[in-house]
């Protein structure tokens, strides 16, 4: 059912400290804009530094008592997941696994040899929320939130393959949003099982007008879609700052394990409620499988108090 909540009714953030990936531009950068508003300290975790200085600079010009910083982060670097979490110092209240890249025309390859899509969106936020998870759970309530996708409906049982065999831009997509929403349902679960207060939850933000589509290592790598995207999806998309409300939602106030879209025109925008959710993402024994084959290939094992 349907919501009228909107990034006004965020609670009060003071004193909480959020890490937000690919929040240099797009739903990153609307929700850590709206969560500096809110009072938290918010550090946004962008593959390119400069990007990531401007935003910092975008939201102090906007609100010049907001507590934000730049980090710079490539998920598609295990490497360089391992040094960011390694380098963060005190407690982390948020985690926001927000960036992707999206349906490049050609296979892609991270500096590990995955597959660009699955390492990006899955692995390397799998990777990022174990290695943080020391930090996350010094807190009182901390919260993991992961970012999903529409196209979560294309996804297969194949997607424990990661990706391998013949390159189909779209279907390695959808396999990487729905290994996204394996990983918040299974996390939320491990947790619940070792009574632990961390709450994992999952959004998707509709069809919005961001970067995720021109940029150069997705679907913007076609120059005709950088062309002519822009135009397209400011005319028939919802803004960043809406496809936000979803993602902000699972921040702060929705239930553990749920997953939060938009409900209108096919979930593509309008206001927020409960999200649909293949039969294949419920799959438990596939989460369980997904989340052996994520610690083998990233060498991650998240490190549960005894």
């Amino acid at each position: 059912m349907a919501v009228s909540w909107t990034e006004r009714e965020v609670p009060s953030l003071v004193g909480r400290r959020a890490l937000v990936t690919g929040a240099n531009s797009g739903i990153g950068f609307a929700a850590a804009r709206t969560l500096g508003s809110a009072g938290a300290r918010v550090v946004l975790a962008c593959r390119n530094g400069r990007r990531g200085t401007d935003a910092v600079d975008r939201i102090r010009r906007g609100n010049p008592a907001a507590d934000v910083s730049s980090i710079v982060l490539d998920l598609g670097s295990l490497r360089g997941v391992r040094a960011v979490a390694e380098s963060w110092e005190g407690g982390l209240d948020l985690l926001v696994n927000n960036a992707g890249v999206m349906a490049p025309p050609r296979r892609e390859l991270t500096a590990e040899g995955f597959e660009l899509q699955f390492g990006v969106n899955h692995l390397g936020h799998f990777a990022l929320t174990g290695l943080l998870l020391p930090a996350l759970l010094r807190t009182s309530s901390p919260r993991v939130v992961t970012v999903s996708s529409l196209a979560h409906h294309r996804g297969t049982a194949a997607v424990v393959e990661g990706n391998a065999g013949p390159y189909s831009a779209q279907q390695a997509y959808g396999n990487a949003k729905l290994a996204n929403l394996l990983f918040a349902f299974e996390l939320q679960r491990q947790c619940e099982r070792r009574g632990l207060p961390l709450v994992s939850t999952a959004a998707h933000p509709g069809v919005a007008a961001t970067g995720l589509v021109t940029d150069r290592q997705g679907m913007g790598g076609n120059p005709i879609v950088r062309m002519f995207a822009p135009g397209f999806l400011r005319l028939f998309t919802a803004s960043a700052t809406a496809g936000a409300r979803a993602v902000l939602h699972a921040a702060t106030v929705a239930a553990p394990g749920s997953y939060t879209g938009p409900q209108r025109f096919g979930e593509t925008r309008g206001p927020i409620g409960p999200a649909r959710i293949s039969p294949v993402a419920e799959d438990q024994e596939l989460a369980r499988r997904m989340w052996q084959l994520s610690e083998d290939l990233t060498g991650v094992r998240y490190p549960w108090p005894a």
